[in-house]
């Protein structure tokens, strides 16, 4: 991640949370780094094809079956493009019986970390998808908060698939 911008990392401000900075067209989203693992260049997806539009497919990721939530197709309309710039965000999701999961999130435009109070998100009520938790604005430009704790569950992707079901084909 050195190509990430990282000048909001100040002393005195310790009691911030760390969130990861996305661009989409003409927005800017910002999902919270307590639970990513790791971001990772694109590569080569395994397809379902009756796992919906949002779904980009799954791979093997050290030994466990990771899917991959297409985020630019979810917030755009438009698939992610096959670009050098396009990543796959890995996250820790705890399913609703407690099981845990890593899950992927792809993207394009990772631009920067910042530290930010989670109140800076203030909550919406405008009716956006259920994922989308808080808006704030930051330089001049709105920020959604992605929620990534309920983004799975909320478009019906997690879990999609279950180790014995693929594993012949990763």
């Amino acid at each position: 991640m050195s190509s990430i911008n990282q000048h909001s990392f100040r002393p005195g401000q310790e009691d911030r949370e760390i969130f990861l900075l996305f661009e989409l067209e003409d927005m800017t989203y910002a999902i919270d780094c307590e639970k990513i693992i790791e971001i990772a260049p694109l590569v080569t997806l395994k397809a379902l094809s009756d796992k919906g539009a949002s779904f980009a497919g799954f791979f093997n990721y050290r030994g466990q079956v990771v899917s991959v939530i297409d985020l630019c197709r979810l917030l755009t309309g438009r698939p992610c493009r096959m670009r050098l710039s396009t990543r796959i965000i890995l996250t820790e999701y705890t399913s609703h019986d407690g099981e845990s999961y890593i899950s992927g999130l792809m993207t394009e435009g990772v631009t920067e970390i910042i530290r930010k109070e989670r109140k800076a998100f203030l909550s919406s009520n405008i009716g956006a998808s259920p994922y989308i938790s808080g808006i704030m604005m930051e330089n001049g430009k709105m920020i959604q908060y992605i929620d990534i704790k309920t983004l799975p569950a909320s478009i019906n992707v997690m879990p999609l698939v279950k180790d014995a079901d693929i594993s012949e084909t990763c």
